[in-house]
């Protein structure tokens, strides 16, 4: 489904919940947030029949992300009815999730037909992880990497916010991970939205450190359309690396994604304070996406002199 700039739209990220069972200081507040009524936030069957309208108008891919989308109550159930899609035409279902309940869940998604997960993890140091998620547990991630991959939920990504002054002094550790494994670790540039937006510019690095740190990294070629990140591979590693840089080296001639936040707003651009309500739609699903892609921006507008910081935090918006 073409927008109105001529990318195809292909690709719906829905996040079920803000809830989280970290509180991750670049993604809420340390308080934590308040539960929202169950009527302000969307339906597990809502949640479907978005999935099943966006399939039938041409998405290919859809990833259920949060907040932590596995302390939804009722998520499994709502992954074997959108995995059901793949017969007409759905072809990569995916989860984001921060990996400290995945343990407990991994090989009951991949039967009910996920395909694969995105794991977040900011530090392989026990003390500093547990002070960038405010009381996370290392252990809990790292049995859930591994049992993602007992599961067989391939491609495994690792997604690492690069944050100055707190994780960029492990780039090497994080780039080893794929010496022999196979996975793809990803570097994430920090994004000024919610509570990152008031950081020191000193916080943020570019991608680019990546390469200085870890000059042996050889360029491969980019597969698959709207692939945000930029693939590296240490020689003969089983794994790669990726560099998304939203900031300093966009992509959004080349964004294929739109999302939707738990509470049922649709977001087509990750850096925009533009959201559509579902409510204004009654049971108008498809109408609902349609006007989302075509209200795609032609690109985002952070490094505009006048640039607004998003002021959701990422758990409200998901990944």
């Amino acid at each position: 489904m073409l927008d109105s700039y001529g990318r195809d739209i292909n690709y719906l990220r829905i996040s079920v919940t803000g809830m989280c069972n970290l509180r991750c200081n670049y993604c809420m507040p340390e308080e934590g947030i308040k539960k929202k009524a169950h009527k302000e936030i969307l339906s597990l069957e809502t949640i479907e029949q978005i999935a099943f309208s966006a399939v039938n108008l041409g998405f290919q891919k859809i990833r259920i992300t949060g907040g932590e989308p596995l302390v939804r109550k009722g998520i499994i159930d709502v992954i074997d009815q959108i995995a059901q899609l793949k017969s007409r035409g759905l072809k990569d279902l995916g989860l984001t999730t921060n990996g400290t309940l995945l343990s407990g869940y991994a090989d009951e998604l991949k039967k009910m037909g996920l395909t694969r997960v995105n794991i977040s993890l900011d530090s392989l140091d026990a003390e500093k992880y547990a002070q960038i998620t405010r009381g996370g547990k290392l252990s809990d991630v790292l049995e859930g990497i591994q049992a993602a991959k007992e599961a067989k939920l391939w491609p495994l990504k690792i997604n690492v916010v690069l944050i100055g002054g707190f994780n960029d002094d492990e780039i090497e550790e994080f780039v080893n991970l794929t010496r022999e494994d196979d996975v793809e670790v990803r570097f994430i540039e920090l994004m000024p939205i919610g509570e990152a937006s008031c950081w020191d510019r000193e916080h943020f690095l570019s991608g680019t450190e990546i390469l200085k740190r870890v000059p042996q990294l050889m360029p491969l070629a980019v597969k698959g359309q709207g692939a945000v990140a930029r693939l590296y591979k240490l020689p003969n590693s089983k794994g790669r690396v990726g560099i998304i840089s939203p900031l300093s080296s966009h992509f959004c001639n080349s964004c294929n994604r739109i999302r939707i936040t738990p509470d049922g707003k649709l977001k087509p651009c990750l850096h925009s304070d533009l959201e559509l309500d579902i409510r204004n739609y009654g049971q108008d699903y498809k109408g609902f996406l349609l006007d989302g892609v075509f209200a795609k921006p032609n690109r985002h507008s952070m490094q505009n002199e006048d640039y607004e910081p998003v002021l959701r935090n990422m758990n409200e918006i998901g990944g």
